[in-house]
């Protein structure tokens, strides 16, 4: 659930509050990226030390731990509340830069399809480079298929050798024809 800007900041002391009011609305939206990233390691180290103190403030109150000191004021749900302060602006923090993301993709992509584009149409509209073939006449496509020259007594020479030879088979075995 969200918290009302002014019960945050109530919770909060000069330094903090500065750091939470750069991560609302107007202030947010004009940052850099690199300045949202700072604010946002920023703020990571400020909730961790709230949680540190919150959990010691828990023991304390259970008995297992020793008095952190005593400056430190307030109670266990104080500094959770603290906590959730912090933990909200780095929600605000990371919506923003998941912004400032989605743009930059979006704006890739675009600058992306309008070169895929440029690069079609003059691909599209080019012209290939032919060399000058007036006067000869058509190209002839020679034959891959290898040329048997066979002399004309040879033909039929195998059928007639088996034809010879089986007569002579025939002929040993006593099958007259």
């Amino acid at each position: 659930m969200s918290v009302p800007c002014k019960s945050e900041l109530s919770l909060l002391n000069h330094n903090e509050r500065e750091v939470i009011m750069s991560t609302h609305h107007p202030v947010v939206g004009e940052m850099e990226r690199d300045g949202l990233e700072r604010l946002r390691d920023r703020l990571r180290d400020l909730r961790d030390k709230e949680r540190t103190l919150s959990r010691h403030r828990r023991r304390e109150t259970k008995g297992t731990a020793d008095p952190r000191g005593k400056s430190f004021s307030g109670t266990a749900e104080h500094a959770s509340r603290r906590q959730s302060v912090f933990a909200g602006a780095i929600k605000r923090i990371k919506n923003e830069l998941r912004r400032i993301r989605k743009f930059e993709a979006r704006r890739e992509l675009g600058e992306a399809a309008r070169r895929a584009l440029a690069l079609r149409r003059a691909r599209q509209f080019a012209r290939p480079q032919t060399s000058p073939t007036s006067h000869d006449g058509m190209r002839s496509i020679p034959n891959r298929r290898r040329a048997y020259k066979i002399p004309p007594e040879k033909i039929g020479r195998v059928s007639q050798a088996n034809k010879r030879a089986q007569a002579r088979r025939d002929s040993r075995r006593g099958r007259g024809g």
